[in-house]
């Protein structure tokens, strides 16, 4: 596996000769132009959505479009899209589990709200455990500090996840550091912090108190890729 971060809490991963990418938003964030990022250049056979605001949907559409790719999301933003003239995508429900070519895919209940920037409702917020015969992946969604986390640690324990850090809207660091302990992974991964002022974070009190548990705490620059 291979992911490239695009900013807030869009990513590129490469798995099993496929091009995914998560919670589209490039257009609308400063962060992201900054660093050079060009949507037109990135590719996707996969769009994976957690939930239905604006900055993880943002450029959901154009990138579909574009790219043609296979979207997989809550039965409501299917719907939403199929009534945009989208129908290249498939619908999923929290708990409920599919073996796809890239790999197996189960979406995970994420404490937080969900509603489209028309403002349909956009089904349960979410998050996805990804299964490949060599790495187990968590891209947690907007979420808070949650119970059914240790679930994920008792059944799956992540090699590696993805957490949101800017606090205000979704867990902060602190609690994203309990979430790694809950779901039995110490290599994390940073997202939905800095795009705006509410999510400020303090990058080096951050990454000092994932160091004083025992965790690898990665803030990775916009633009660049890590090896899983």
């Amino acid at each position: 596996m291979k992911l490239r971060y695009l900013g807030h809490s869009c990513f590129q991963l490469q798995v099993n000769g496929k091009l995914l990418v998560f919670d589209p938003f490039i257009r609308g964030n400063t962060l992201a132009a900054d660093a050079g990022i060009d949507i037109d250049a990135i590719e996707a056979d996969y769009i994976l959505v957690s939930h239905g605001h604006d900055d993880h949907t943002g450029d959901l559409m154009y990138m579909a479009e574009r790219t043609s790719a296979t979207v997989i999301a809550s039965w409501e933003i299917y719907s939403w899209l199929n009534k945009q003239g989208y129908t290249q995508a498939h619908p999923m429900n929290v708990g409920g589990s599919r073996e796809f070519e890239f790999g197996k895919l189960k979406m995970t209940f994420a404490a937080h709200s969900s509603s489209l920037a028309d403002g349909t409702y956009a089904g349960v917020a979410a998050g996805y455990i990804l299964q490949t015969e060599s790495k187990c992946l968590y891209y947690a969604g907007d979420t808070a500090l949650t119970q059914d986390m240790k679930l994920i640690g008792e059944y799956y324990k992540p090699d590696w996840a993805i957490l949101p850090l800017g606090d205000n809207f979704t867990m902060g660091y602190e609690d994203a550091n309990r979430a790694a302990d809950m779901i039995g992974c110490n290599k994390i991964i940073g997202m939905h912090y800095d795009t705006f002022g509410l999510i400020q974070l303090d990058h080096k009190k951050a990454v000092s108190h994932f160091k004083q548990n025992q965790k690898e705490l990665h803030l990775l620059p916009i633009g660049t890729e890590i090896a899983l």
